[in-house]
């Protein structure tokens, strides 16, 4: 059974920073692009970050150079560190596993229609 758990998220001042976790369990992800998406209610979701098998990554346009993703120890672990927050940033973060080893750019859609993302977490930015 997958299990995918996210954690981190906060409320924090405009400009501040935090560090989401990720840690999926239950299937492998040793070729498997991995990533964090993010939505808001109302709104459509969109891709925040992703790091493929080769470690190559890719990031939303909006994050401007403000955001890092990288995995832990274990390719099962996954972080996105966050810097200089914005009160657009606001939005319920999710951290999934498409299963392919590189990354589109809708990776996302495949990791939900493979059941392989969680929960989410709330991050919160405040003026």
């Amino acid at each position: 059974q997958v299990q995918v758990t996210e954690s981190g998220g906060v409320s924090v001042q405009s400009g501040g920073s935090l560090t989401l976790s990720c840690v999926i369990s239950g299937v492998s992800v040793q070729n498997s692009c991995m990533g964090w998406f993010r939505q808001v209610p109302g709104q459509d979701r969109e891709s925040v970050a992703a790091i493929a098998s080769d470690a190559a990554t890719m990031y939303g346009d909006f994050v401007k150079g403000r955001f890092r993703i990288s995995h832990g120890k274990t390719r099962n672990t996954l972080y996105l560190q966050m810097n200089d927050l914005i009160p657009e940033d606001t939005a319920t973060y999710y951290c999934g596993a498409d299963g392919g080893d590189t990354c589109g750019r809708r990776w996302y859609h495949r990791a939900i229609s493979m059941g392989r993302w969680g929960q989410g977490t709330q991050v919160t930015v405040s003026q």
